[in-house]
């Protein structure tokens, strides 16, 4: 891989783990304005649905050339891990759930090397290894040890549907009849909202909540701007921007990147919303990063390449 490409793919899994990042931040307010948390989840995929609907049209074609990874991606990669997040919060503390789920780039990393059979370099496995240490501290794990069996089985399977989220966006990646990613999402999006309805009942949202004002820290915000920013930038842009980098680096590296999304969730928090950031928090926020940089420093081995002293190559240039 060129390097200009391996930094293009990086920069779009940095943005795309600061746009997820900033989805919690707009979405507190208006849950603690009055709105359930599934119906918000709901309103997050649908309405990235309805902005996407355009592209689904236009890439009509892949429901006859990739049914499977339609309805895969938007089960779940879309539905499955918001739905499973959401309800192990139910039941355990809102770090370790979020520590659980961000557990699916190592859960990637066992998939890729016992399923796949294909090599995981020492990099990414070191980069992985040291992110979910720095997100322990980050979420501050000590803080709710005592734990609910099903909570933490819920967490284990939001995990398991982020590990594949990487898997799907990089599905036909490497073939001759790539799927487009933006007609990829659009259908994942569609199939995410309707299983979603059938989770969130929609019907029983409290719309007021959206006609009114919402508070941001010290700051009165419209309810439907923050909707808008979670929509739009935290969904629509972030998925999108999440699925070219999985293209451009691997699922492995940019899984590992997409941990920095609670780093940056808890200083968007600290920032706008006044939560205080502990000493733990700042240490564990170096450690993803400093992860994520190990990550993003490994390439490849070619397949079939049986000598591991052997020079290791770009994912491009192997598949070129």
């Amino acid at each position: 891989m060129q390097a200009s490409g391996k930094n293009a793919g990086l920069g779009l899994a940095l943005v795309s783990a600061v746009a997820f990042g900033g989805s919690g931040v707009a979405a507190k307010p208006l849950i603690e304005a009055g709105l359930d948390p599934l119906h918000m989840v709901w309103l997050r995929v649908a309405g990235a649905a309805l902005v996407l609907s355009p592209l689904a049209w236009r890439h009509r074609d892949l429901v006859f050339r990739k049914p499977l990874l339609l309805a895969g991606f938007g089960l779940v990669a879309v539905a499955g891990v918001q739905a499973f997040y959401f309800a192990s919060l139910s039941r355990i503390p809102v770090g370790v759930a979020l520590l659980l789920e961000y557990l699916g780039p190592a859960l990637l990393l066992g998939w890729i090397r016992f399923v796949q059979r294909k090599p995981v370099t020492r990099a990414a496995a070191t980069g992985a290894a040291v992110a979910v240490v720095g997100l322990a501290c980050v979420v501050e794990i000590w803080s709710g040890l005592s734990l609910d069996p099903l909570g933490v089985l819920l967490g284990l399977a939001a995990a398991c549907c982020q590990a594949f989220y990487f898997v799907f966006a990089d599905q036909g990646a490497d073939g001759e009849d790539v799927p487009d990613p933006l007609g990829v999402i659009a259908y994942g999006m569609l199939v995410g909202a309707l299983v979603m309805t059938v989770i969130a009942r929609p019907w029983r949202i409290d719309w007021q909540v959206l006609g009114g004002p919402a508070r941001m820290g010290a700051l009165t915000v419209p309810a439907l701007l923050l909707l808008g920013w979670v929509v739009l930038v935290a969904t629509v842009f972030a998925y999108l921007t999440g699925v070219v980098s999985v293209r451009r680096l691997s699922p492995q590296v940019a899984g590992v990147v997409a941990c920095l999304e609670a780093v940056v969730a808890t200083v968007f928090a600290w920032v706008l919303l006044n939560e205080h950031l502990s000493t733990p928090q700042i240490v564990g926020g170096a450690l993803v990063l400093g992860g994520a940089f190990i990550a993003q420093s490994s390439r490849q081995t070619p397949p079939g390449a049986g000598d591991p002293a052997a020079p290791a190559l770009d994912r491009e240039t192997t598949t070129a």
